[in-house]
Parts: structure tokens; C-alpha cells; sequence
């Protein structure tokens, strides 16, 4: 499966190199997601602690509604996302993981 994602992938303009990162050695690992939370009062200030709680970002505002962006393990996400589900959850749109390998080499 990954030789064929791998052939796939060269295919694609313009990726210069393709690395399998979870056979090559040690790698940060990061995604990204933005999540839509609606709510008034106390939910919308409950939504608000639970961010910063986990380091997210407000890139959008209403007086009904936020939309926070969170970077992290995919684990934390899962979290921010399942703890945010009781607080008016609306929307959750995510990248999937991208990396990198650690240290002063190029992958």
C-alpha cells in the first residue's frame, strides 16, 4: 500500500521527493484543524477556556458562533473535538497529518 501511495505521489506536480517518514527514522508529526463552536453564555465562555486550554486560536468571531484553529497530535485533536461536543459543535475540518524528519538532514 505505501509503495503504491508512493508511485501516486511521485505522479503529482510539483513534489520533489517523497519520504516514508515511519520508516526512515524519527519525525515531528503535526495537523491542523478548524473547528466552528456556536453557543451563547455560558457555553460560548466555556468554549473559549476549553481553547486556551489547548493552545487554539480564535480566526473567526460572531456573537454566535467562533471558529478556533488548533495544531497538534492528531490525539489532541481528537480531544479538542470530543470536548467540544457538548459546547455546540458544529463543524470540524482537518488536514491530516503532515511531518517532517527531525534533525539537521534533509529527509
Amino acid at each position: 500500500v505505501i509503495e503504491q501511495i508512493r508511485a501516486q505521489l511521485e505522479r503529482l506536480v510539483p513534489v520533489q521527493k517523497v519520504s516514508d517518514l515511519t520508516r526512515d527514522g524519527r519525525s515531528v508529526q503535526r495537523e491542523l484543524a478548524l473547528v466552528k463552536v456556536q453557543g451563547l453564555g455560558e457555553k460560548r465562555l466555556n468554549s473559549m477556556k476549553l481553547a486556551d486550554k489547548f493552545q487554539a486560536q480564535v480566526v473567526d468571531s460572531t456573537p454566535e458562533s467562533f471558529v478556533f484553529e488548533v495544531v497538534g497530535s492528531s490525539d489532541t485533536l481528537d480531544r479538542f473535538v470530543e470536548e467540544m461536543q457538548p459546547l455546540g459543535l458544529v463543524d470540524v475540518s482537518r488536514t491530516g497529518i503532515v511531518a517532517i524528519a527531525r534533525g539537521a538532514d534533509e529527509m
